[in-house]
């Protein structure tokens, strides 16, 4: 779910965005537990609703940040390697990776829940388009040499997915491709969760904004930068909101799903989201305040992503499935969170031990020979 990213100043890591990636770590968690572990009739109510407005950022927030991560990445080898090419190869080959591991991912979740129809192995998912969604911004990113034009070229794409989604999800068209390349362009019943209509615009923006921010090589120029970004998501919120109130110019659009004015809207928000995240970070830093927890599932996020998931939806919980109310499964949340961290920790410690066992470890005479 992550990319690698790098930021200047004191730290190689920026704080505020792995705080944002933990947040949608959080987030997603509670999605799964309340659509699995309550019942159905639940969802009705009118505290599941609010709560599953929140759910829906999830997935956005975690295509807005891979973007981010994306440009901070090719930046990173950019600097590192002096070759364009090698540092947008470096982030379409991430991008082809984590779409392969979409289908390892659906392999265990099929072993994971006996009886499952093998069609399900093709299922499209976040990661599916997570993976897809990099490896086209690197490649946008790539073939633009100039920042000003990767950031046009970025936030161009972003806009045209999202003006483009009504017409690709009702388009005749869509109909004669195979099978497979139509559960990427529109819903199809359980087999497809996630689209690339909208979705990839997210990363697309993101990439657009990373680029930004990796154009801003100190402190003060990040601070005004934020607040121009802060601003711009404002207005993107009222603007989207004031869009949806008139007349639509396409012939089939929902608001909640297909509507460019919803994707504005989220946008808009997920800018307040990481500025007002960025301003936490500064005030935080003084006091030395990093909020351990929060950056640790948000630097494994795809770790998490992998371990809870079956544990939500597979046999492992099958006797909370459908049982607990909504606070009940609010309680569930933070222990899934809890048990995310430990394992993360362990983890953590386990590499950390194994690592410094292979560096105490004499050489031997063939390893010496083959160095």
């Amino acid at each position: 779910m992550s990319l690698p990213h790098e930021c200047r100043g004191p730290s190689p890591r920026c704080a505020d965005i792995d705080w944002a990636r933990g947040v949608a770590v959080i987030i997603m968690i509670q999605a799964h537990v309340l659509d699995r572990w309550t019942p159905v009739a639940t969802h009705a109510s009118l505290l599941y609703r609010r709560l599953d407005i929140v759910n829906g950022f999830a997935a956005p927030l975690f295509l807005w940040l891979a973007g981010i991560s994306l440009a901070f990445a090719g930046e990173s080898a950019l600097r590192r390697t002096g070759s364009r090419r090698a540092a947008w190869h470096l982030v379409v080959c991430r991008g082809l990776e984590v779409f392969i591991l979409a289908f390892l991912f659906r392999l265990q979740s099929y072993f994971f829940n006996p009886g499952g129809e093998p069609i399900a192995l093709f299922r499209v998912d976040i990661l599916n388009v997570l993976g897809l969604a990099i490896a086209l911004a690197g490649l946008t990113w790539g073939i633009a040499s100039r920042r000003s034009a990767q950031i046009v070229a970025l936030a161009t794409a972003a806009s045209l997915i999202a003006l483009v989604t009504p017409i690709v999800t009702s388009a005749a068209w869509v109909d004669r491709l195979p099978t497979w390349f139509q559960w990427y362009l529109r819903r199809a019943g359980e087999h497809t969760v996630f689209t690339l209509f909208p979705w990839a615009g997210f990363t697309f923006g993101g990439a657009a904004v990373g680029s930004l921010l990796a154009a801003c090589p100190h402190a003060s120029a990040r601070d005004r930068l934020q607040t121009a970004l802060a601003l711009s998501g404002l207005s993107l919120v009222v603007l989207g909101f004031y869009a949806a109130t008139l007349p639509s110019i396409y012939g089939h659009s929902r608001f909640w799903t297909t509507s460019p004015t919803f994707f504005v809207v989220r946008v808009g928000l997920l800018l307040l989201l990481g500025s007002g995240l960025y301003a936490l970070a500064a005030a935080a830093r003084p006091r030395q305040f990093a909020c351990g927890p929060l950056l640790q599932l948000g630097r494994s996020s795809l770790f998490v992503y992998w371990i809870h998931v079956p544990l939500v939806y597979g046999w492992v919980s099958w006797p909370l499935h459908h049982r607990l109310t909504v606070w009940q499964a609010l309680a569930a949340v933070g222990l899934v969170s809890l048990t995310m961290y430990a394992l993360v920790d362990l983890r953590d410690r386990l590499l950390t031990a194994w690592s410094g066992r292979r560096m105490e470890r004499p050489v031997s005479g063939g390893e010496a020979a083959a160095v």
